[in-house]
């Protein structure tokens, strides 16, 4: 059994995926997605999405990580494939499943599930456009609107070459709102011959479990799941699972590569971001998120986190918005 790590737009980039392989149970990350539209793409743009790249497609704690590409044109899109094959990631990626509005309206994501026909032809195009021995792979939803062509584009990216099939059990329109239809995820992992990876609204080892019943599948993506509990893939193995106290010490790593990778106006907003997420399952993460939420001086926060996230009833010197 195999869990990987989701790509989340503004949230779950490199940083995160540092933090969430430094605990046990992820086996593979994929990076959010390169938009590609018309234009062959410097090495740095990879790079700078996944700076894996400059360290053998790994994580710092060794998980392999795999790119992920957007776009709806077959010949850009391999062009760009075989450029990025020269940084040796360890798989490309192809995003069929983005239902962000501004990506749809310009054919990138969810919307080419109405075109299986381009789906075949944008895989079959980076499969012969990149060695062999580098993986190309895919996500895809249930649909756009709905899942009448589900099955349809399953088998047209399969068939065209991808190796293994991600599937977010939603449609588009379904957005991210309960529940996720595990079940369809079955329908499709019997109609294809290559592995299925169930992904959606896997918060909690009972969801594992109730969407590995469902859908027959054994391997799972997490996404918003383990941002809430960076313990979650360790549990669903069976692993020792880090609490609050474990997880403090990576809020304080988080904010050092915060400090380095992110501009200081945006600087305190994703620390708060991630213990928004963490109140989910850690009720000291609501204090903690509580007591800084407020507060943009970086200084501040950085001697708050070094003394292990303290909550006293009020601090003289914390700077107000």
């Amino acid at each position: 059994m195999k869990i990987y790590l989701a790509p989340m737009e503004g949230l779950l980039d490199h940083l995160l995926r540092d933090m969430l392989t430094r605990t046990p149970g992820v086996d593979i990350c994929v990076t959010e997605f390169v938009r590609v539209s018309g234009s062959l793409l410097p090495n740095r743009t990879f790079q700078r999405i996944a700076p894996e790249l400059l360290h053998g497609s790994r994580t710092p704690s060794g998980v392999p990580v795999r790119v992920q590409l957007l776009g709806s044109d077959p010949a850009c899109l391999a062009e760009n494939a075989a450029k990025l094959a020269e940084l040796a990631p360890m798989a490309i990626d192809l995003n069929f499943g983005c239902p962000a509005k501004t990506v749809n309206r310009h054919r990138g994501g969810a919307v080419l599930l109405d075109e299986p026909e381009l789906l075949h032809e944008i895989v079959s195009s980076v499969r012969r456009a990149v060695p062999a021995a580098v993986p190309v792979t895919a996500k895809m939803r249930l649909g756009y609107n709905d899942r009448t062509r589900m099955l349809d584009c399953a088998h047209a990216l399969t068939s065209a070459g991808a190796a293994e099939l991600v599937v977010h059990a939603r449609t588009k329109a379904d957005g991210y709102k309960p529940p996720a239809y595990w079940h369809e995820i079955g329908r499709i992992r019997e109609a294809v011959t290559v592995p299925v990876i169930a992904n959606g609204e896997i918060w909690a080892v009972d969801d594992y479990v109730q969407c590995q019943l469902e859908s027959g599948c054994d391997d799972v993506m997490l996404g918003r799941g383990i941002v809430a509990d960076p313990g979650l893939a360790a549990r669903i193995k069976g692993l020792p699972a880090p609490d609050w106290d474990a997880i403090k010490p990576l809020l304080a790593a988080f904010w050092d590569d915060v400090l380095i990778y992110i501009l200081p106006k945006y600087q305190a907003g994703r620390l708060k971001q991630w213990l928004n997420y963490l109140k989910r399952i850690h009720p000291e993460a609501g204090i903690a998120f509580e007591h800084i939420k407020t507060v943009k001086d970086a200084d501040v926060i950085g001697a708050w986190l070094a003394e292990g996230c303290p909550v006293p009833a009020a601090e003289p010197g914390w700077t107000k918005a």
